[in-house]
């Protein structure tokens, strides 16, 4: 069995249009002022209707792998996380080692929304340490403005689109800590992407399913019940939260990350904003934000960063990583 596995190297992707609260102005009843003093968002991306969620994940992808050293050959297990694929099938995960021209890797996509990333890594650790896989590549990927109502004033300022990738390898020293996760399924509607349906079954709306939340049931809980959660991931990676050089929690919200960062207590640690500029991208919202700090240098290679997700099914996953 491996020893261990770590991060090798990172990818992002973000489409070209910039979606800003001043535009956003002109599609709902909205202000910059009232969207930046409850998300705390100024930007995001939104992709073209014709780009795919697997073109952004396979963009994401090859960034990461041309940093890896690694040929695409060399891949062989690919985790895609996502709750914003059009089909069933083929999975995302098929797409992009297609487009990428992978030999034969074993394929596999996740959809545990805004918690994917952190799913998806966890178990990309466990097969490369059980010796199932050598080479994994992992991405989080969503397209959530396919799925937004564009007149809910409460959701469409929230949404981006994006993706981030990750090349997970073995090592000889563990630099992908034990994963903490869990959930709460009672509250799993508090946050969904779901049709619609009458009395009788038959779709309300047309055009498919639309992504909606009851914002203060998940803000209570995340600001209550993770900072505890977040704080055992550390401790499983023999750290405390001043240890820590980075945190990276779930891009869900500004207003949310803020006090979870507090009581976290990770005194010294670079705290992920690029909910700031992006927006929720969901899946992706964390190896987006990761990548970028890492390629802007404000992460040292080995820093240790917590990665934390949260939110769709009121599911979290979280694991302390060593930077590449």
């Amino acid at each position: 069995m491996s020893s261990g596995t770590r991060i090798v190297s990172l990818g992002h992707y973000q489409p070209a249009r910039v979606l800003t609260n001043a535009d956003l102005e002109e599609m709902v009843e909205t202000s910059d002022e009232w969207i930046r003093s409850r998300v705390g968002i100024a930007t995001r991306r939104i992709a073209g209707p014709d780009e795919t969620v697997d073109e952004m994940a396979t963009a994401a992808a090859e960034k990461a792998l041309a940093s890896s050293g690694l040929t695409a050959a060399q891949i062989d297990l690919v985790i895609v996380a996502t709750c914003t694929a059009l089909d069933r099938s083929p999975t995302m995960s098929a797409r992009v080692a297609a487009r990428l021209g992978l030999g034969s890797p074993a394929l596999l996509d996740v959809n545990v929304a805004c918690a994917g990333f952190t799913h998806a890594l966890a178990l990309a650790d466990h097969a490369i340490r059980a010796e199932s896989a050598t080479n994994a590549l992992v991405i989080g990927v969503e397209k959530l403005s396919d799925f937004t109502d564009w007149t809910d004033r409460s959701t469409c300022v929230l949404v981006g689109d994006g993706a981030g990738a990750a090349v997970v390898s073995a090592s000889e020293q563990a630099g992908i800590g034990p994963v903490t996760w869990g959930s709460v399924p009672q509250m799993a509607s508090a946050v969904r992407i779901e049709v619609e349906r009458d009395e009788d079954g038959a779709p309300r709306r047309a055009g498919g399913a639309r992504f909606a939340q009851d914002g203060q049931s998940v803000y209570r809980w995340a600001t209550t019940q993770l900072p505890e959660i977040a704080r055992r991931a550390c401790e499983r990676s023999g750290l405390t939260p001043a240890d820590l050089a980075a945190v990276v929690f779930h891009q869900a919200n500004l207003r949310i990350i803020e006090p979870l960062a507090a009581k976290l207590g990770a005194v010294n640690a670079v705290v992920a904003k690029d909910v700031v500029e992006s927006g929720n991208t969901s899946a992706a919202s964390i190896p987006l934000a990761l990548a970028k700090l890492v390629e802007r240098g404000e992460i040292p290679s080995g820093g240790p960063a917590l990665l934390f997700g949260f939110g769709g099914n009121l599911s979290y996953a979280g694991q302390v990583v060593r930077c590449p």
